[in-house]
């Protein structure tokens, strides 16, 4: 077969087909899973199965409420929340210590999600992982390929099971078909198992995030009379997040305000922010509502301790707040120094300089800053996903 033919395949293939995919809840915030499956459900169908978890539950209000949530969210069944995109809640005993339970709960899976794609007549259908929890079943659903799409170091998070999940991940790498990865580094070391690994950094949904450069935006108002400068952070507090640089960035700056945007995950104490009067946390907002806040920004933060997570880690909310036309200032991490429009901070004190520069230069929204990360859309990287899937699935001679 010709190259140009094989290319032609490969474009092709990715498309009238049935996609099984195992990722985090669907009603959590739209992280990169979602903005690729939304854009693959245009010419596919989708089963998206909701997080089967990577940790055990604890004993405290936030997973009390989340069993509770996806409880609830089980006696639905499967739901089609958008054309061509089906969701399963499974349900899992939340015991993941004995090997008796890890076992019931993979035939559990199992027997949910063929139910779910019986339900929906797949046929020939391709799994499609972000998690490596789905290890015990990915590949044994009568699949014809299997992707592994690799978006963190999991074995690194401070609340799983490192070695659990490491284990868990090899045999995924070893039993998919190909693999994608969103980290420079995360393709190194998954490559050394599974030699089929390529490299597809993060999108950006310019169009929504762009709106921040446009004087008509609204800006909420539990943002609009804090005192400027409004040096902005959003996402999930967690404890990659380094408190002590945003509270550095808080007292060099004691006439503006430092905005925390998002949950604070329970783990995490934030007494070192909340004792500073400049610091406002105005809690978890809806994606519809962060232009509004962007455009009230000055400045938007982004720092991440350094660590082994963090330093494999494509941070989404980088590429948001350039679509939003900020100046950026963050931790020196590997992706952060690749994407090349953000100021790279070292240390707290080193922080605090970045964000100076950025004010004297010219804080706020502007749209020329935003057309710099304009080629970067989830359009343009599905197309590279699907460019690398459908290779393998020629050479595979499958899907065909």
């Amino acid at each position: 077969m010709r190259r140009g033919d094989e290319m032609d395949l490969a474009r092709r293939a990715l498309r009238g087909r049935d996609l099984v995919v195992f990722s985090n809840d669907w009603d959590g915030d739209p992280l990169s899973k979602v903005h690729i499956m939304r854009i693959l459900s245009r010419d596919n169908r989708v089963l998206w199965v909701n997080s089967i978890g990577n940790r055990a539950p604890k004993a405290n209000a936030h997973d009390v409420k989340r069993i509770w949530n996806k409880l609830a969210r089980f006696t639905e069944g499967v739901r089609e929340v958008e054309p061509n995109l089906f969701v399963l809640a499974p349900l899992a005993v939340p015991l993941y210590g004995s090997e008796a339970v890890r076992s019931l709960n993979r035939t559990l899976l199992r027997a949910q999600v063929l139910r779910a794609m019986r339900q929906l007549h797949f046929k020939r259908p391709i799994s499609w992982s972000f998690l490596p929890a789905s290890a015990p079943v990915s590949g044994r659903l009568g699949e014809e390929f299997v992707v592994y799409h690799c978006v963190d170091e999991f074995s690194a998070f401070s609340d799983t099971n490192g070695r659990h999940i490491a284990e868990l991940e090899e045999q995924l790498l070893r039993r998919a078909d190909v693999v994608i990865t969103t980290a420079e580094r995360l393709r190194e070391s998954k490559a050394r198992i599974n030699p089929r690994t390529s490299l597809v950094r993060h999108g950006v949904d310019f169009n929504h995030f762009v709106k921040a450069c446009d004087p008509a935006t609204p800006i909420p108002a539990d943002i609009a009379n804090l005192p400027k400068p409004i040096l902005g952070f959003f996402g999930l507090v967690a404890d990659w997040v380094d408190l002590e640089a945003l509270a550095a960035a808080a007292k060099a700056h004691p006439e503006g305000s430092v905005v925390v945007i998002g949950k604070v995950a329970p783990d995490v104490d934030p007494a070192v922010l909340k004792a500073l009067p400049n610091v406002h946390f105005l809690g978890r907002k809806s994606y519809s509502e962060l232009p509004g806040y962007c455009r009230a920004f000055d400045v938007a933060l982004m720092p991440f301790r350094v660590n082994e997570l963090t330093l494999n880690a494509n941070p989404l909310k980088v590429r948001e707040y350039l679509a939003a036309g900020l100046p950026v200032v963050s931790s020196d991490i590997p992706e952060v120094r690749k994407v090349g429009l953000c100021k790279l901070a070292t240390d707290e004190a080193d922080f605090v300089r970045k964000i100076d520069e950025c004010l004297a230069e010219g804080a706020g929204p502007s749209r020329v800053r935003a057309e710099r990360i304009r080629h970067e859309s989830w359009e343009a990287k599905v197309e590279e996903i699907r460019q690398h899937v459908g290779e393998a699935m020629v050479k595979a001679g499958r899907g065909l």
